[in-house]
């Protein structure tokens, strides 16, 4: 079996973008872990995962996910035959004998747009952690299983240099099962090219709503915020999921080491401790830069750490519909 691989160290080769494979480790990719929360590490199918997932961290919150007629009142209509009894106003029909349906404002059917980075980058894996496309691929089942109790339609794309998978928006649950199942599908590979990805759903993605990046970003942000730059001016809004690893940010301690990248298989012989410092800075900068760039634009960044990685992303999500809400 393959050993974990390591991240590509800063000035080692110029494919910056691009993550390496330590081969001196005798530790294999443990098996993907569901949940970091050990109690729910138990369910290994992705849909049973992203239902114990949101409802569990409901739980924990005391407040229901779902959405149904809890939107804000605007306004009183008449009862013609055929409207919904559902919504008659018995309090108003005890003082006027009149019948007269409560409308809301419409807080639902958003489409939210899932982007999952599928490239050889994201097959990266620690020393007994989940690699970050399981991880990846775990935050996009249970966010979608949240828009959809939030009665928002789910779509999801996966990419690599390209987009290979497009499914479209939806909302019930033969959806949210068919969602799932291509996720389970992937086996992370190819180059990454997330700008020339999000430049071809600029065909896809039909209606306005919001578009969430499940990736590593460890590729050109310039020509990616480029790319982004036509779903800014189309008024979507745009949240930024960026998956990483302790050993990313870190650079695990070794003697020495040989580096093979993941996506282009180049190698390299080093010794971490060399370079650790100008790696750390480096991947720090990386991080820092792409949040900075993301502010600008009214874009949303959130790095997801590894520790609770589902926790921090459902927050994320919640934070970003929540915060736009209130703008619409």
């Amino acid at each position: 079996m393959n050993p974990p691989p390591l991240p590509k160290t800063a000035g080692v080769s110029a494919a910056a973008a691009s993550l390496l494979q330590m081969r001196n480790r005798g530790a294999s990719e443990p098996p993907p872990l569901l949940l970091n929360l050990q109690e729910l590490e138990r369910f290994e199918n992705l849909l049973v995962f992203a239902k114990a997932t949101v409802e569990g961290y409901y739980a924990g919150k005391h407040k229901s996910p779902y959405r149904g007629s809890a939107a804000e009142f605007a306004d009183y209509k008449e009862y013609v035959p055929g409207d919904d009894l559902a919504h008659l106003d018995w309090r108003v029909y005890g003082r006027t004998r009149r019948l007269y349906l409560r409308q809301f404002e419409e807080e639902t059917d958003m489409t939210v747009y899932l982007m999952v980075d599928t490239s050889g980058s994201m097959r990266y894996a620690g020393e007994k952690r989940a690699s970050k496309f399981i991880v990846a691929a775990k935050i996009a089942a249970a966010l979608a299983y949240l828009m959809m109790a939030q009665s928002d339609k789910a779509a999801l794309v996966l990419f690599a240099q390209k987009v290979t998978q497009f499914l479209a928006p939806g909302g019930t649950r033969r959806h949210l099962h068919q969602l799932v199942t291509e996720l389970e599908r992937v086996r992370p590979a190819r180059t990454t090219g997330i700008a020339e990805a999000v430049r071809e759903c600029n065909a896809l993605f039909k209606k306005r709503g919001r578009i969430v990046i499940l990736s590593d970003f460890l590729d050109d942000t310039a020509a990616l915020f480029d790319t982004l730059a036509q779903f800014v001016h189309r008024k979507f809004e745009i949240l930024l999921l960026q998956v990483t690893d302790p050993d990313e940010m870190n650079l695990p301690a070794f003697n020495a080491a040989k580096f093979v990248d993941l996506e282009t298989a180049e190698t390299v012989q080093v010794d971490p401790e060399e370079i650790r410092a100008q790696y750390q800075a480096n991947m720090q900068r990386l991080v820092a830069d792409l949040a900075r760039e993301a502010d600008l634009r009214q874009i949303q960044h959130r790095l997801i750490d590894t520790q609770r990685p589902y926790l921090d992303a459902i927050e994320a999500y919640l934070g970003f519909r929540g915060k736009n809400e209130s703008t619409r």
